[in-house]
């Protein structure tokens, strides 16, 4: 069964980046769209990024214009660059990929990254 296995997240101070990173175990990025969530403490996981399939990107408001989702198919990779870093970003993020009708049915086991203010 192919696992997804995220990294990259840490301590950031406000302001800064990371690269997320989410490496699958087998070749499916480039036949399924692909997505990253967060939950933040004491509240539910919320969507942050998606790309479909075709390779179109879209975003949560409360991260546009700041992160930036992307893939190596080649690698089995995707990633979640973060720039301009808020403490409300704070959180563990878990990378999906989703079936044909739109659902997530695959998860990494979570990275955290926390903004410091």
């Amino acid at each position: 069964q192919v696992q997804l296995v995220e990294s990259g997240g840490g301590l950031v101070q406000a302001g800064g980046s990371l690269r997320l990173s989410c490496a699958a175990s087998g070749n499916i990025f480039n036949r399924n769209a692909l997505g990253w969530y967060r939950q933040a403490p004491e509240k539910q996981r919320e969507w942050v990024a998606t790309r479909t399939l075709s390779g179109i990107p879209n975003y949560a408001d409360a991260v546009k214009g700041r992160f930036t989702i992307s893939s190596d198919n080649a690698k089995n990779t995707m990633f979640l660059q973060m720039d301009r870093l808020k403490p409300e970003d704070t959180g563990i993020y878990y990378c999906t990929i989703y079936n044909p009708l739109g659902r997530p049915v695959l998860w990494g086991q979570g990275t955290q990254v926390t903004v410091s203010s």
